[in-house]
């Protein structure tokens, strides 16, 4: 079985995505580039970014692999940092949020945040960034709130037959989205899901019937 390529990083700028491929490749991780098309596991909520959309995608397991391999670059470019470069304008507080939400910035800032806090002597050590990373996955893992608008709107499309009743009713059936991690995550509840199921279902059976009535009627 073909293992599964997910979303590492996303991006608005394409250069910024190309520094990234290249680096990982360099370093033998297989690196799939999306440009302007829309992620396997993209939420269906409303709200959701429409920004980002350029993607590099590598296997799963090679997650963890690319992560090191990022630090470890950001380590390098620490020895010529501009005294001038703007994290040193930033809180405590702000750098200790760059920590917990490390998926939020690049590789470069967070080693950096790390090493501004250790020159003004805070204690950051291996125990508590493994304890940011975890309830950073906490966070990010649970499931979408606020759905009801969609499940309206899904049932309503459903019961007129509207193919779109079909659409909203898988996405919110069985939409995944990927922790920093690699993991995969149902984007919605068991409770929404239900309901997406639910909404799947009815437009599969109404959707054809409507259609059989309008060729036919």
């Amino acid at each position: 079985m073909t293992e599964q390529y997910s979303i590492f990083r996303s991006f608005s700028n394409f250069g910024l995505a190309i520094e990234l491929r290249n680096i990982l490749e360099r370093n033998q991780i297989e690196t799939i580039l999306d440009d302007n098309s829309a992620p396997v596991d993209v939420t269906f909520s409303v709200g959701a970014s429409a920004q980002d959309k350029i993607e590099i995608r590598i296997k799963e397991s090679d997650f963890e692999k690319a992560e090191l391999i990022l630090e470890k670059a950001a380590k390098e470019e620490l020895n010529n940092i501009d005294p001038a470069y703007y994290l040193f304008d930033f809180t405590d507080e702000e750098l200790y949020e760059i920590l917990l939400k490390s998926d939020e910035w690049n590789k470069f800032d967070y080693t950096l945040a790390q090493k501004i806090l250790k020159d003004k002597g805070k204690n950051i050590d291996q125990e508590l960034i493994n304890s940011l990373k975890k309830q950073r996955l906490e966070e990010l893992a649970k499931p979408d709130e606020n759905q009801k608008p969609w499940i309206l709107a899904g049932y309503l499309f459903a019961l007129l037959g509207g193919f779109l009743g079909i659409i909203i009713g898988y996405f919110l059936w069985t939409s995944k989205k990927t922790l920093p991690n690699g993991q995969k995550v149902y984007s919605y509840s068991a409770k929404d899901r239900k309901q997406g199921k639910y909404i799947f279902f009815v437009a599969i059976i109404v959707f054809p019937c409507i259609l059989f009535f309008r060729v036919f009627g």
